[in-house]
């Protein structure tokens, strides 16, 4: 008799989450819903499905268990029927709400807001300087929330024999590694720093121009579209967390374009802080190409995060060209009867007339439309950039014609 041999699966098995958010006054209930898709979208991101969402309606988040005891009930129960690997939080927990949390919630998971999005910038990270930026952001954001249940980190960080004094904890041994990792990381990172001001410094006589907006706006697809280089770009959040220099020439006036990594709302306060090299590239830019998603529902909200962050990163009061792409997506929305017969006028028009005729016209000082992945009106956006390229260079080389550089129509 032939004995069956048992096949096993090699495939790795999809982790799988529930999302949960609190609504409030100051976040009412469509603007939770619209959060948690985008929550969503970060999840599947780090290739985890999400199988269901909970929402609660308080005046703030409870400040043991982030939901009320009924809800936190409701979860507990859904899990036990339906277990998954991880619950995740749309805002940021605090250490006691995650210690409360993870005893509720047993072996599952406990992820907030923050979390996920380092774990994606650590999956991200190609370059040695965005890896050594994001463990330092993981470490920053665990030390607060390390607990007794931790002590496998003296394991990761080489601690043996002789690395616990006389009465100390376990917990205060946790605490001192991560402590010395996070000094050591922040040396190591000055070093790179210094390296990336020179290389910034030998590249001052140059102008420089930085693609920035919220993620997944097509930032990455712009810039592969302006610069004729192969630049990653993909249908993800946080395609990009490396910063792409490339040189650029029109009408044989040098410039550099860089793509930066996306801003999101609630970015952690740990990342802006070590990716300050990186952002560095933003903060010294000459001009800023701002880039939104006008298709998205929610693109003036995108619009004043990442101008915000702007603010808060130093980088705002820069000439900037505010670029709404994807246009070939975007949609009119018609609400009221009135708004039938602007529709049918509409309709007689291009979408690009609409919106040059529009109020979205008047945000910025300059305001371009295009569809940087069907390359709709990029002559446009690139006579505009270059106006302002140009002005720049001449300000710095007051005699580039004089000597003897002409102006030659680079080819595409």
């Amino acid at each position: 008799m032939i004995e069956k041999k048992q096949l096993y699966s090699t495939a790795v098995k999809q982790e799988t989450a529930v999302l949960v958010a609190v609504s409030t006054q100051k976040q009412p209930i469509e603007k939770t819903k619209e959060y948690l898709e985008e929550l969503a979208f970060l999840a599947t991101t780090l290739g985890v499905e999400t199988v269901r969402t909970f929402t609660q309606n308080l005046e703030r988040p409870d400040i043991r268990t982030y939901t009320g005891k009924g809800k936190l009930e409701e979860i507990v129960a859904f899990i036990t029927a339906e277990p998954v690997d991880m619950i995740i939080y749309d805002d940021d927990l605090t250490p006691s709400q995650v210690r409360n949390l993870e005893e509720t919630f047993k072996d599952t998971k406990v992820i907030d807001r923050s979390l996920l999005i380092l774990a994606i910038f650590a999956m991200r990270a190609q370059t040695a300087q965005a890896k050594l930026q994001v463990e330092l952001a993981q470490y920053q954001y665990m030390y607060p929330r390390l607990t007794r249940l931790w002590t496998h980190l003296s394991r990761q960080s080489g601690a043996g024999v002789g690395m616990r004094g006389p009465g100390e904890t376990e917990l205060e041994t946790d605490r001192r590694i991560v402590k010395d990792r996070i000094a050591f990381l922040k040396e190591k990172l000055e070093k790179v720093d210094r390296q990336s001001t020179t290389r910034r410094k030998e590249r001052d006589r140059l102008v420089r121009v930085a693609i920035v907006g919220y993620t997944n706006v097509g930032k990455s697809t712009l810039m592969r579209g302006l610069s004729k280089a192969d630049v990653f770009a993909e249908n993800k959040l946080f395609a990009t967390v490396d910063s792409t220099v490339r040189k650029v020439n029109m009408e044989n006036i040098p410039f550099l374009l860089t793509d930066t990594v996306g801003f999101i709302r609630k970015l952690p306060t740990m990342l802006i802080e070590s990716f300050k090299s990186t952002l560095d590239e933003v903060r010294e830019a000459d001009i800023l190409l701002h880039v939104v998603d006008i298709s998205h529902p929610s693109f003036e909200e995108h619009l004043d995060v990442v101008n915000k962050t702007l603010e808060e990163i130093g980088a705002a009061n820069k000439p900037v060209i505010l670029v709404f792409n994807k246009i070939d997506l975007y949609k009119p929305a018609f609400n009221t009867e009135e708004d039938e017969e602007a529709e049918a006028v509409q309709s007689q028009e291009s979408v690009l007339e609409q919106l040059k005729r529009s109020y979205i016209a008047d945000k910025a000082d300059h305001v371009v439309f295009i569809s940087a992945e069907k390359k709709e009106n990029i002559e446009e956006l690139r006579n505009t950039l270059f106006s302002l390229v140009k002005e720049k260079h001449f300000s710095i080389y007051p005699n580039w014609l004089d000597l003897g550089y002409t102006a030659v129509q680079t080819e595409d």
